[in-house]
């Protein structure tokens, strides 16, 4: 099965998805969407055959060129691209964050239901085959106590950002910040392996453009808890860790696992790691392909509920720190 996409979006992250997708003989690169003409056609002209190219968003949907979408626009965009290019009957493979909040994931999950189309969250982590090794491996580690995960990365363009200069980044009108660009990565595996939490607990620095520069999260679920730490403007090399009552699994980045250990109480250590032999985002590729192939509208692992209960958790860490986006007034008016 071949699937032909259309890209939003014309930044490195895109880049590095094409590359990525084209390891598997059925992603085709059909289209691509740019605000203008020359940029479209600047990205567009890197690739053989060459996509076709689109200033017009609704052009792309409804043309019969392309069957999926792959969204990587600004996260407050996310929304309103998605449920167009669903209503066109379009499959939407969109970048995490997968919106601004949980009112316009609900609304992009009605869309896909409504069109009967797959949506899915391009969270990749989960994908990756050392994420399957840490799900298959858990029950080794007896009765889970703790989740820890933190994604710290000083942002290559806060040093802009003190020189008064306001890059995407940290604009509140994109829906950005630490939460939403880092803390994602590190609520969602945890939602993935453990559900819906009983109780969220933030705190978080706010710059003053409107976005957090960095924060940390208790969560609460019955008889563990979780904490998460993410951050913009510092770094961490802690790796992640899950803590059980017969061991300790130590993952080296929550982000992008390629490493997996077992540190039992006795002090052996199992080594977990799977080999992966493919670039991280191709997994995320493969997985939604193969959806499409078997006529699956949900994903078992990034599954509309996982990502509609990240969005919750994030909404409420939001509320607690007081970060608020445009986006949010827009979905109460």
């Amino acid at each position: 099965m071949k699937v032909r996409f259309g890209i939003v979006g014309t930044n490195w992250i895109t880049e590095r998805f094409i590359q990525a997708a084209m390891e598997t003989d059925q992603f085709v690169l059909a289209a691509v969407y740019s605000r203008t003409e020359e940029k479209g056609s600047e990205f567009a002209s890197k690739y053989d055959p060459r996509p076709a190219v689109f200033t017009d968003l609704s052009e792309m949907a409804s043309s019969e060129v392309i069957d999926a979408v792959y969204i990587a626009s600004p996260n407050s965009f996310h929304a309103e691209q998605a449920i167009l290019c669903m209503k066109h009957g379009k499959h939407v493979l969109c970048e995490k964050p997968l919106a601004s909040n949980t009112a316009e994931v609900k609304r992009m999950i009605d869309a896909a239901r409504e069109n009967d189309v797959l949506l899915m969250e391009a969270l990749k982590s989960t994908l990756m085959p050392n994420f399957k090794a840490v799900k298959d491996n858990l029950y080794k580690l007896g009765r889970i106590r703790r989740y820890f995960a933190g994604y710290c990365q000083y942002s290559s363009r806060y040093d802009a950002y003190k020189q008064g200069t306001v890059l995407n980044a940290f604009n509140p009108a994109f829906s950005n910040g630490s939460l939403m660009d880092l803390g994602v990565y590190c609520i969602y595996p945890m939602v993935a392996l453990f559900g819906k939490p009983e109780e969220v607990k933030a705190e978080g620095i706010l710059l003053s453009s409107g976005v957090d520069g960095e924060g940390s999260m208790v969560i609460r679920y019955p008889k563990m808890d979780a904490v998460i730490m993410h951050s913009k403007i510092s770094d961490s090399y802690l790796p992640a860790e899950i803590q059980g009552e017969n061991g300790t699994m130590i993952i080296d980045k929550i982000n992008q696992p390629y490493d997996v250990k077992i540190h039992y109480r006795d002090g052996t250590i199992e080594d977990i790691t799977q080999t992966q032999s493919n670039e991280s985002m191709y997994y995320e590729v493969k997985e939604f392909i193969e959806l499409l192939e078997t006529g699956k509208r949900d994903s078992a692992v990034n599954s509309l509920e996982t990502s509609l209960i990240a969005a919750q958790i994030a909404e409420e860490s939001r509320r607690q720190i007081g970060l608020r986006f445009p986006a949010d007034s827009k979905d109460r008016t």
